[in-house]
């Protein structure tokens, strides 16, 4: 009987020990050796991009991760996830563990558009996501055929007036940001024109130089080129404030079009609930990537601009843009299947 006593109250002491152990290590900061070792050398950092290899995110997202492999040693590997509107990679990311490892490389429309023009989307853009960095600002210009019979936006609202539903707008797709930008100048406008959606930029880009639309919100890389080239005529930047590469040419804003101000951008995204000091983190190393003379460069000479925003004001710039996009295609009235 004595035996068994000892024996029971050495059980009870090992389980009180354990379960003081245990105790100890919950209340110990469990992800600070992740943030603080982040990243590790031997583990490498996936960036998924929901475009094909060679697009322009694409080529900016390699060149990122490749000055990110040397200032860390990590290696980072691009994983083209295209189609869907950006929603195949965007899913991807939203599974994936969040511990730094797995990032998502994507423009406004995964965030702030899609929410809106999908009845279910595979995601929740706020909660299976944690914004890291914005990366560039870009804009878009309204552009005109060399053919077309009006020179300035005054001259293209008056000639669209006088001819309501005869002028034609064409987009890259249907909910995409040149479409969604033709319908806040019709309503700004308060004229009659009719959309005319392709299937990528491409297609849209040569639509509108054989004439087949007669204006398109075009990136500001391809408008400026077509415009040297006598391709287009120029209208006015969608953008808050003049761009650097047309000094000259008015926003449209500035030309009596209010709500044509809202900037495109691409940034970099973890998955929900990440950590804010790895985060931070995070930034920091890309943020260091992204002043790299070769890479501003690439990014100027595009006529965009480069960021760096970090995760608090990167955050508040996704949910701005979310309310005013959801504004524009609840009103027009765009929803995709």
């Amino acid at each position: 009987m004595k035996k068994e006593k000892q024996i029971s109250s050495l059980l009870k002491l090992s389980a009180a020990f354990l379960s003081s152990a245990v105790l100890s290590c919950v209340s110990l900061p469990v992800h600070s050796a992740d943030t603080d070792n982040w990243p590790v050398a031997e583990k490498p950092i996936t960036i998924v991009v929901p475009f094909p290899a060679g697009s322009g995110s694409d080529a900016l997202a390699r060149m990122l991760g490749q000055k990110v492999t040397e200032q860390t040693g990590s290696p980072v590997v691009i994983d083209n996830k295209a189609g869907a509107g950006t929603l195949i990679g965007a899913q991807q990311v939203a599974n994936a563990r969040s511990d730094g490892y797995t990032l998502l490389y994507t423009i406004v429309v995964t965030h702030t558009q899609n929410p809106h023009l999908f009845e279910k989307l595979p995601y929740d853009p706020f909660k299976d996501f944690t914004p890291v960095i914005q990366v560039v600002r870009s804009a878009t210009v309204l552009e005109a055929n060399k053919d077309a019979p009006f020179d300035t936006t005054q001259e293209m609202l008056d000639y669209a007036r006088k001819n309501p539903g005869k002028l034609n707008f064409g987009s890259y797709s249907i909910g995409s940001t040149s479409h969604l930008n033709g319908e806040i100048l019709k309503k700004a406008a308060g004229i009659d024109i009719v959309h005319v959606p392709y299937k990528g930029t491409a297609d849209a880009s040569r639509a509108l130089l054989a004439g087949e639309v007669d204006v398109y919100f075009d990136g500001t890389s391809t408008a400026v080129q077509n415009w040297k080239a006598g391709k287009v005529k120029l209208l006015g930047p969608a953008t808050d404030k003049r761009l650097a590469v047309l000094p000259d040419l008015p926003t449209l804003g500035e030309q009596g079009l209010p709500g044509l101000d809202i900037v495109g951008w691409q940034g970099l995204f973890a998955p929900g609930n990440l950590k804010p000091e790895l985060a931070e983190k995070i930034a920091t190393v890309f943020r260091k990537a992204l002043q790299s003379p070769g890479i501003v460069k690439m990014i100027e000479s595009n006529g965009n601009e480069v960021s760096g925003a970090g995760p608090k004001a990167y955050a508040d710039i996704v949910r701005k843009d979310y309310e005013r996009w959801g504004e524009v295609i609840r009103s027009a009235g765009i929803k995709i299947e």
